[in-house]
């Protein structure tokens, strides 16, 4: 028995920053920030809204899809770094607001490779026979904790959720196939969130430092990237005796399109086989992932017993593949 994925759902908040916004807080232009990172506007939570709001509108849209009651769903993970509370849970949160009382719920914490993280966890418990379904989510505000006078990092990100409904099938052309995730912790440091956690926890000091903001160095996150989302997917794609040349579809995670397009260049992947929404919602984190497959589900691309190579990597180092049948 194996996992599929019946039903998916997406939802970015309303308000939307242009790169004509950002050049009005910090020193860039929309040409500088489209060369560099293929992106032309983000969506940011309106201030009364969290990141369990956006992963309500978009389980809700994926339960509809699979066509499941709320109150059935049975195991709730949610992908997350930017939680409404440091706990309890957004899975917690959102098993509330959905009216559930039969899930168990909790958060999974890859950073951008959250939502990936989070199906692995849920397809093992599906495909095991453990639950019927499972409600899984991607969801980020991870504009909360974006410096926006850092024109580094400020350009770069956006709010939303994705959401993906896990159903078992015995069909044996469809499902999650095979599943790779890796870490690499000697990373942490080029890709964190330094301040506001036990470590360091939230003070004057954090505050006037602004290291409870988002800090990367884009230069090293970029060659761990393109590295290491090429040999997940290969090695994703080996398990299951495939080649690049055999997927008919990629969904990744749209953190840059210099990433992209040089780690569908090194698997000899053409572009046109990516779906591509960076340009209109930026580095959505965990959102990414369930969001870029949403979006290609509901444009028909998607037709069963497609061959659909997922992949993703996020802070920590934290990163995997997945090879689908649709």
């Amino acid at each position: 028995m194996r996992s599929l994925i019946a039903g998916t759902g997406s939802y970015a908040p309303e308000k939307v920053v242009t790169n004509a916004d950002l050049e009005k807080l910090v020193d860039t232009s929309d040409q500088w920030i489209v060369e560099r990172t293929g992106i032309r506007e983000r969506h940011v939570v309106a201030d009364d809204q969290a990141t369990s709001d956006l992963a309500l509108e978009a389980s809700r849209r994926a339960l509809d899809a699979a066509g499941v009651d709320p109150k059935d769903v049975e195991m709730i993970v949610v992908g997350t770094v930017t939680p409404d509370y440091p706990f309890p849970s957004v899975g917690a949160v959102l098993q509330g607001k959905l009216g559930n009382k039969k899930a168990f719920a909790f958060d999974v914490s890859a950073a951008c490779a959250g939502s990936l993280y989070a199906l692995s966890v849920a397809d093992r418990f599906v495909a095991s026979g453990a639950v019927k379904n499972a409600l899984v989510v991607g969801a980020d505000a991870l504009t909360r904790i974006t410096d926006w006078t850092d024109r580094n990092t400020c350009i770069l990100f956006g709010d939303g959720a994705g959401a993906m409904v896990l159903k078992p099938t015995d069909d044996a052309r469809r499902g999650i196939v095979s599943t790779r995730l890796h870490t690499d912790g000697s990373l942490v440091p080029i890709l964190l969130q330094p301040g506001g956690g036990s470590r360091d926890p939230i003070s004057e000091k954090v505050v006037r430092e602004k290291s409870h903001y988002v800090k990367m160095n884009g230069r090293e996150v970029f060659k761990v990237a393109v590295r290491s989302l090429e040999e997940s997917c290969r090695e994703v794609l080996a398990d299951e005796k495939l080649t690049p040349g055999d997927v008919t579809w990629v969904i990744a995670h749209q953190a840059n399109k210099r990433i992209l397009d040089a780690t569908l260049s090194r698997l000899e992947i053409p572009e046109s086989k990516c779906w591509m929404n960076l340009e209109k919602y930026g580095n959505t984190s965990a959102a990414s992932v369930p969001m870029t497959l949403d979006e290609a589900n509901r444009a028909g691309w998607l037709k069963p017993g497609d061959t659909v190579l997922m992949m993703a990597i996020g802070g920590g180092m934290a990163w995997g593949a997945s090879v689908v049948r649709w």
